[in-house]
């Protein structure tokens, strides 16, 4: 599965700035994660959560998705155990910090039109903040929300971003296999 790993210089992590990674999407999709963004190691070597210290793929195995930790360059791989991936908003930053609040708002009709073309079981969005700013539900919690994104149910779950110290692998692996569980993935 996947290419070999590289690991980008400091010179192609700064190329990667507004760049974007193509979206791991198809019908019939059990869950789709959506990212806040790509950081700059996502853009300069192409794949989702690719940035070593990054807990999603971790989380993802140890929650029961994957079978194996996989790695960010097996992602297009995905579908085939019924999981996408795509970003609220497209484009490549060093930090989620530097997204405006328009474009977190903008990103949200954008990913509407995507999950109403694609119609996943399920639309996951890693991080609390952004889908409170975006989806304008100041007050929301992580877990299931009560409102649908273009007739797909949303849950929320913790950015796995390493620099997240509010949530730690095993909180990650929890929350994301409550996620599975209520969803029936196996």
């Amino acid at each position: 599965m996947g290419e070999t790993p590289w690991h980008p210089t400091r010179e192609q992590l700064e190329a990667a700035r507004e760049r974007t990674i193509p979206d791991v999407l198809a019908e019939g999709l059990r869950v789709v994660f959506v990212g806040i963004n790509p950081g700059l190691y996502s853009g300069a070597v192409g794949h989702h959560f690719a940035r070593p210290g990054n807990r999603f793929w971790k989380a993802l195995h140890g929650s029961g998705f994957t079978e194996r930790e996989w790695s960010p360059f097996d992602d297009g791989d995905l579908g085939t155990v019924g999981l996408g991936i795509t970003n609220l908003v497209d484009r490549t930053t060093a930090s989620a910090a530097e997204l405006t609040a328009a474009e977190l708002r903008n990103g949200r009709d954008a990913l509407a039109d995507k999950i109403a073309l694609y119609r996943p079981a399920t639309v996951a969005i890693l991080g609390i903040t952004a889908y409170r700013t975006g989806f304008g539900r100041p007050k929301a919690t992580l877990g299931p929300q009560d409102e649908e994104l273009a007739g797909s149910p949303i849950w929320v779950l913790p950015n796995p971003s390493g620099l997240n110290a509010h949530h730690q692998i095993d909180d990650l692996i929890y929350r994301f296999g409550a996620l599975r569980a209520a969803t029936g993935v196996r």
